[in-house]
């Protein structure tokens, strides 16, 4: 069994070796430029320590996790675009540094790339995992589309948010782990425990970035902190605010929320999150956090493998847990 630390490094060597010096350069040289800016790359880590839970050979999976890798990145680019983000892990975003035109044509050519990448899964596997990616960027399109109706509705319940990040982040780590595990020789029973670990993960991850948002250390978390707050988001956090308000709290926050002024921005952030502090909805995040943690660990206790080849996995869950970035 290989260490995250031993499968990140695989992952790294072999994103170096993809091959963006192409030309036209406005093309590629965006494609180079995002996918250069680092991050955690778990969703290719997953795969590969997936994989190796069944075999010692995981070279078959290299290719179907650089592919999810980027498109993971794709989903991002265009993210930015959409959100009007500026920063992303601390470096101007693509539509920032080039335009938006630049963006959107780059982050297609990413699409088409990772399907490539994808296509490369060995031939006794490849139906399977393709039809479980092709669902898997439909779902996270899904996912998108909900954020964005979110943003012209007053109301948005807990478990609208929660299947949509469920669909928006949970379904590609889930992908990443069932494919993984496809092609390293996984049953059909420990294939779709791994998923729905990746789910409930995922579900945790995308909670833990909300506080982050809103709580983290602008300096490790690599963007700026407030963004979600600025724009008005729909978030976990938000949601439980304007459930929990009592008459004159929640007149307050929906003043805040009314507020576009970016000169009032410092002070939008500071009042809503003092909101968010006197409503006591930090708590309720963790606790939902807390709640996904112990079904995602479940979940890879249902796995029928060597206890100890999972601790791995263990160890790397508890640490998206408690990341600060």
């Amino acid at each position: 069994m290989k260490t995250f630390n031993e499968i990140s490094q695989i992952i790294f060597t072999e994103l170096e070796k993809l091959n963006w010096n192409k030309e036209p350069n406005g093309l590629y040289e965006p494609i180079g430029y995002v996918l250069s800016m680092g991050g955690k790359r778990i969703r290719p880590v997953l795969t590969l320590m997936a994989c190796n839970l069944f075999t010692e050979d995981i070279e078959a999976a290299i290719s179907p996790a650089l592919g999810i890798e980027v498109f993971h990145n794709f989903t991002l680019l265009h993210d930015d675009i959409m959100d009007r983000a500026e920063v992303r892990r601390g470096k101007p975003t693509v539509h920032k540094k080039w335009n938006d035109n630049t963006a959107i044509l780059s982050g297609d050519v990413m699409q088409i790339a990772a399907y490539q990448l994808i296509a490369k899964t060995p031939t006794k596997n490849l139906k399977l995992v393709l039809d479980l990616f092709s669902q898997t960027a439909a779902e996270i399109c899904e996912g998108q589309q909900y954020d964005v109706d979110f943003e012209n509705r007053d109301i948005v319940s807990a478990d609208e948010y929660l299947e949509m990040i469920r669909l928006k982040t949970a379904v590609l780590l889930g992908c990443a782990l069932k494919t993984g595990a496809l092609i390293g020789g996984a049953g059909e029973d420990d294939a779709q425990n791994l998923y729905n670990f990746g789910i409930n993960i995922g579900l945790a991850f995308q909670l833990k970035d909300d506080l982050l948002d809103v709580y983290g250390d602008e300096a490790t978390f690599g963007k700026k902190i407030g963004g979600d707050i600025l724009n008005n988001k729909k978030t976990y956090l938000l949601i439980h605010a304007l459930k929990q308000a009592g008459e004159s709290d929640k007149i307050e926050l929906q003043n805040w929320i009314n507020i576009n002024d970016q000169n009032r921005s410092e002070e939008k952030i500071l009042g809503v999150t003092s909101l968010f502090n006197k409503l006591g909805v930090k708590q309720i995040c963790e606790d939902k956090m807390e709640s996904f943690y112990r079904k995602a660990i479940a979940n890879l206790e249902n796995v029928k493998i060597l206890d100890n080849n999972k601790q791995e996995l263990r160890n790397l869950a508890e640490k998206l847990m408690y990341r600060k970035d």
